[in-house]
């Protein structure tokens, strides 16, 4: 493994877990009794993840190229973007990153656990769930809104854009699809962003959590790969 290639899983490693730190550290603040940003609601939530995804592409953006997603990697490889050779050992560190950003999470809001008695509002300070949960339609919301993401993320790679604004993009883009197709199921878009967190909610001591749904884990792990693939697919026929 030459060093350039280290370097990009070190970078894929850091800028997951500051995704996941402060998208996961959002959704705990609005969720989690006691705290000063209780019941800010969804748009406080996607604000602050299109601003998470936005800070933690700039934070490693020199190392590597700031996918922390494994659909984005996926769909990069089918997009000529990216070698094969580098897939599943970046779906390796962005799970790692995304678990340690969860453990992160846990700690910086440690006594605000205990305050909290709402099993799902523990849950999904973690992970995603659905609002009606209907697998072939939860399924059909994933898809569609990662499409939408990766499809958009590959139009800007062929943008005429100013060095350092595709971060800002890619943060905005996060932002709307969160608004408008986060209402179903709260938009995973990213395998690891789900089942990282979903892992350390499993297996952390936290008082009063409930289960953690693994029933519906894999939709967040598999339709955002299935959106991300025909976003690539379209765009391998456009380009």
């Amino acid at each position: 493994m030459n060093n350039n290639f280290t370097m990009q899983l070190v970078g894929e490693f850091l800028g997951t877990a500051m995704l996941i730190l402060l998208g996961d550290g959002v959704c705990s603040g609005v969720n989690l009794n006691k705290s000063k940003s209780k019941g800010g609601g969804w748009i406080v939530i996607s604000f602050g993840w299109g601003f998470a995804a936005a800070f933690s592409v700039f934070s490693a953006r020199w190392l590597c190229p700031g996918h922390y997603n494994p659909a984005v990697t996926f769909s990069m490889a089918i997009a000529h973007k990216l070698p094969w050779s580098s897939v599943l050992p970046f779906f390796a560190v962005q799970v790692a990153g995304a678990f340690v950003g969860a453990v992160l999470v846990w700690l910086t809001y440690y006594p605000h656990w205990s305050e909290t008695k709402d099993q799902e509002a523990i849950l999904t300070s973690f992970t995603t769930a659905p609002a009606i949960k209907n697998y072939f339609w939860n399924f059909f919301t994933e898809v569609m809104a990662t499409f939408i993401l990766v499809y958009g993320l590959l139009a800007l790679t062929n943008g005429d854009l100013a060095d350092g604004l595709n971060p800002l993009l890619a943060g905005f883009l996060i932002t709307s699809v969160c608004l408008s197709l986060g209402g179903p199921t709260g938009v995973a878009l990213n395998p690891a962003r789900d089942f990282a967190p979903r892992l350390a909610h499993q297996l952390l001591p936290i008082p009063n959590k409930g289960n953690s749904e693994w029933s519906y884990s894999l939709i967040p792990i598999f339709a955002p790969l299935t959106g991300g693939a025909l976003a690539a697919s379209l765009f391998n026929i456009l380009a």
